[in-house]
Order: structure tokens, then sequence, then C-alpha cells
């Protein structure tokens, strides 16, 4: 499998060549096109309690689709729901813990599991249910933005907001804290960081779903009770 990634980094798209036979694991949703020779199949992948905790947990969808190439090479175009950027890991039997939303697809034997990370704030809702990604292959992750990379040294610590956290090396150590106390993760707009130690690697994106949405949805038109009036704010 070859993976190609165009029009990085606000609109990227995964451009994927298969060979004869060779499959991929897709997120629901996140296929733009292929050539007519790509088979899918839908499926609940590792049986119906896992499907459960990848939805439910994990935040990605009940079913997987697994594209396979038939006849001959294939081709697949892929890309998140939200406009950033791609990125590809080539995983050596190491493994990775992925936010929730950013995992994209898999090829070979890379497995996917989810992990509890930490406690969800009553308040923010933003909390670091991960999905741990190990073994060899392919590795595709999205992120809403631009994606930042860091390579944390040996007992080296960055503080992240967990807004903005794409995924990391399983072997770096992480606590979730809320930041600022109780009246600022309330009133001042903050909520739920990790503290990150290394060695490892960790990726970040440069926007936030959570703060895009805090901005936006006091700008959505309300429908007024009698159903004729529009209120905005």
């Amino acid at each position: 499998m070859k993976t190609e990634i165009i029009y990085k980094p606000s609109y990227s798209m995964a451009k994927i060549a298969l060979d004869p036979g060779e499959d991929i694991l897709v997120e629901s949703g996140s296929m733009v096109a292929m050539s007519s020779n790509v088979n899918v199949e839908t499926s609940m992948k590792g049986g119906l309690l896992k499907s459960l905790a990848r939805s439910v947990l994990g935040g990605e969808s009940f079913f997987i689709n697994t594209y396979t190439a038939s006849g001959g090479d294939g081709e697949l175009l892929l890309s998140p729901t939200l406009p950033g950027d791609v990125f590809t890991i080539q995983m050596a039997g190491e493994a990775y813990l992925v936010q929730s939303g950013s995992f994209l697809a898999s090829g070979g034997n890379v497995t996917t599991d989810t992990k509890w990370g930490g406690a969800k704030t009553f308040f923010g809702g933003e909390g670091l249910i991960m999905l741990r990604c190990a073994g060899e292959g392919t590795l595709i992750l999205s992120s809403y933005g631009a994606i930042h990379e860091l390579g944390l040294r040996a007992g080296q610590s960055f503080v992240v907001d967990t807004g903005h956290l794409v995924a990391f090396s399983e072997n770096i150590g992480f606590k979730v804290r809320a930041i600022g106390g109780l009246k600022s993760t309330i009133f001042g707009g903050e909520g739920l960081v990790v503290d990150l130690t290394g060695p490892g690697k960790v990726l970040l994106q440069t926007r936030s779903v959570g703060a895009f949405l805090d901005w936006l949805l006091p700008k959505i038109p309300k429908q007024s009770s009698d159903g004729k009036h529009i209120s905005i704010g």
C-alpha cells in the first residue's frame, strides 16, 4: 500500500494505492472516490462489544468499512469530515493513543481498541478517551487545522489543551487535569489539559473543534416558541 497526501494542510486528502487483494480499514463516511475494482464490506470490527466501545467511548463510528482491491491494483481517495490535515505513521510494532475523531484509516496489521485516559468534566465535556492503535502497517490520522509535531525528550514535559491533541506515543506519561480551577473552567472558557512527559512523539492540531463550536453556536438563529420569529444569540 502506498499513501500520498494531497492538498495539504488545509483540505488534505489521502490518495491510497492498493495492491491486488490488499485491504484497508476506513472510518465510516471518509471515502471520497475509488476505482471500480475496489470492493467495500461494512462490519462491526472486533465484534459487538468492541464496536460499542469504539462508538460510545472512543467517539468513532459503530461500523467500520473494509476496502479491498480485486482483480488488480486499486485506488482509494479518503478525506476527513472537517477541514484540516492528514498524517500517516508507518507503524513498526509500536502503539499510539489517538484522540477520538482523529482516526481515518489503517492498513496492514494495525489494531485499534479503546483506552480510558481520564474523567470527563461535568461542565466541559472534553475528556481524554483515546483509541489505542498498535501493530505493524500504515496508520492514517486526520486533524482539524494543520498538524504540528512535537518530539519530547526523556523527562521533558508539555501541557496541551485536550481539544488540540491528536495523538501521542503510548510510552509518554500523561495526566489529565482542569486548568485555572473550577471557576475558570465554568466561566472562563477553559477546560481540561493534559500533562505529557517524554520521551515520545506528540501530534497536535492547530484548531479546536470545541472552541469553534463555542464560537459558532451562539450565532446560529433560533426559532421562537411561537414558531414565527427568529432570534439570534
